[in-house]
């Protein structure tokens, strides 16, 4: 299946573009991110979470004002939201301290939250808790932020032996911008970072290489016909070369995670959201940053093999074979 047949468009010549924009983008989540800071999931923050069905519509309003008379502390740290079906009366609470860390103390903090809804009879049923103690939180997020730097290591590594350590760079320097500006966009939505988000920024990347590596794989075809022309030329040919088959595949994958994002429900909201960002960047990424820094790196010279190309020699005028001429025939007389 063919979307596009012999087009010739110059995306390096928007290389500039591209990565000013990415620049501004990057930027502004660095501002969100100092200010604001990012939200942390439960299992980053430690805390406790319950999910509470209510017999009849209960709003957050009313919830927050039971925790804010009822709990200790007043519940002023506490997030209240309606997650599920609207039909089903559910409403998540989550507290940011817990009890102990161990034994049957760890749920002291879901039966104070319980507590409180008793006490401003609002009758209710448990859905589900999940508690996380602040070791658990920060042993995962040490683990997450190691998941996440072997994995550039790795790509770095397997694209400069099978490749080039430009191809490898550019590569690294693409899944950097995405995981940068899907971290932007987690800001500026206030998304928490969840587990569930940790494992779409991996997919993303995942995803973001693999498109890298068919590019830069027909870049490498290319290099061995296209001896002559500019690292530039051979790249834009490149590009033009696989972009129906990447059209076809991140679309594809796209409406899949907008599916996901607008009937998976509450719990895999940031799951979905994370994705649709990073397939949209890596997309973005791979045909303007990661070719873009090959580029910049080998210069827009010929390719190495056509600068060491042997010249053509031409011979002396007084040394060239003299063609023979035939000699001409008399016209009849008439």
């Amino acid at each position: 299946m063919h979307l596009f047949k012999n087009t010739n468009i110059d995306f390096l010549r928007w290389r500039w573009h591209a990565i000013a924009l990415s620049w501004v983008i990057i930027l502004a989540g660095v501002f969100v991110l100092w200010t604001k800071g990012i939200p942390k999931g439960v299992e980053f923050a430690g805390g406790t979470v319950v999910i509470e069905q209510f017999e009849t519509a209960v709003g957050v309003d009313q919830v927050r004002e039971a925790l804010d008379r009822n709990y200790p502390g007043g519940g002023k740290d506490a997030i209240v939201q309606s997650t599920g079906d609207p039909s089903s009366h559910m409403v998540m609470i989550r507290v940011p301290s817990v009890g102990s860390e161990t034994g049957a103390s760890l749920s002291v903090e879901a039966a104070k939250v319980e507590d409180a809804l008793k006490k401003a009879n609002l009758p209710y049923k448990r859905q589900g808790a999940e508690i996380v103690g602040p070791s658990v939180g920060r042993e995962l997020t040490s683990k997450g932020i190691w998941a996440t730097v072997l994995s550039l290591v790795g790509i770095l590594l397997y694209l400069a032996f099978r490749f080039q350590f430009s191809f490898g760079v550019g590569a690294v320097v693409a899944t950097i911008h995405d995981l940068l500006i899907t971290l932007a966009f987690l800001a500026f939505f206030r998304y928490d970072m969840s587990l569930n988000v940790i494992a779409a920024i991996l997919t993303m990347t995942g995803f973001s290489t693999n498109d890298t590596i068919v590019i830069f794989d027909r870049i490498r075809e290319n290099l061995r016909t296209m001896r002559r022309d500019s690292m530039d030329h051979i790249i834009n040919v490149s590009v033009n070369q696989t972009l129906g088959r990447t059209v076809i595949t991140s679309g594809t994958a796209l409406l899949t995670a907008l599916a996901l994002f607008f009937f998976g429900g509450e719990v895999l909201h940031g799951f979905a959201f994370t994705m649709v960002v990073g397939i949209i960047t890596g997309t973005y990424s791979s045909v303007f940053i990661a070719a873009a820094i090959v580029s910049l790196w080998r210069g827009s010279a010929p390719t190495r093999a056509a600068a060491h190309a042997p010249a053509t020699v031409t011979a002396p005028a007084s040394q060239q074979p003299q063609r023979k001429q035939k000699p001409q025939r008399k016209a009849r007389a008439s």
